[in-house]
């Protein structure tokens, strides 16, 4: 009788269900478009989409998660990101599975919604893929190929700190798959912030600027936009200077299908 008890025990275990803290809001939109989200016991801040996440513990910032809290959650499994690897690390002396992620370029966010989908045996990956690549593949294609500067945030002071889509992320792979360039040329791998002179220097063809209503939504548009206007850049004279204020422009998940549909319809409208 003992040993068809322990057994019983032994198969619910194999059958239920992780307890998972995602530690960034584009993984929180993941595991919910593969069917995990019933799974989520705790999200990083920020995580807004789909709104169920919003009703879930918070874990603290993506950048700086809370260890105390996440151990109180009693996750089975904490997934991150690349910056996250510290507090992942720190996660296994408690014996606690972790998943890595890398979610800078299109290829990595394929391939890191290809290894959640294993590590938690959902097929709903392939089709999320796909979607992907279908949206590459059918996304508009530029007829005269310009130079193009994404921005980080709708500002009304352009004199400093304006931040822009740089290298090695999904941004540019969008901009170059739109059959257009990035018109920042500097090597440099680190996050771009451009000064008002920066900006005449770079002097774009085009300038899509990424409005978050949620974060900016003090800031006087037309403002702002008057702003842009007045930098001297080609972007400027040709009157080519868009602003975009769709909610999953910011977020690395399976949505960049959107994004890559949206940014390119702007790019080559």
């Amino acid at each position: 009788m003992k040993i068809l008890i322990l057994t019983f025990f032994f198969i619910l275990n194999l059958w239920a269900n992780e307890r998972i803290i995602s530690l960034s809001p584009s993984i929180t939109e993941i595991l919910y478009a593969l069917g995990k989200g019933n799974e989520l016991v705790g999200v990083s801040a920020y995580s807004l989409y789909p709104k169920e996440a919003q009703k879930l513990p918070v874990v603290g910032s993506y950048e700086n998660p809370n260890i105390e809290k996440i151990l109180e959650l009693k996750p089975t499994l904490v997934v991150g990101q690349n910056y996250n690897e510290g507090i992942l690390d720190k996660l296994k002396i408690f014996n606690i599975k972790t998943l890595k992620l890398n979610l800078k370029r299109l290829e990595r966010i394929k391939e890191s919604i290809d290894i959640l989908g294993k590590a938690l045996d959902a097929k709903e990956s392939k089709k999320l893929v796909k979607n992907i690549d279908d949206a590459l593949k059918n996304a508009p294609k530029a007829k005269k190929p310009h130079s193009v500067m994404i921005v980080y945030g709708l500002r009304e002071d352009l004199r400093s700190g304006n931040y822009i889509a740089g290298h090695d992320i999904f941004f540019e792979d969008i901009i170059n798959e739109c059959g257009n360039t990035n018109a920042y040329k500097e090597t440099y791998l680190s996050q771009p912030v451009l000064s008002y002179e920066n900006i005449i220097a770079v002097n774009p063809d085009q300038i899509i600027i990424l409005h978050s209503l949620a974060t900016e939504g003090n800031v006087d548009v037309k403002k702002a936009l008057s702003a842009w206007k007045k930098i001297p850049t080609t972007a400027s004279k040709n009157n080519d200077i868009h602003i975009v204020n769709d909610n999953y422009l910011h977020i690395p998940s399976h949505r960049v299908a959107l994004t890559i549909k949206r940014l390119c319809g702007v790019m080559n409208d």
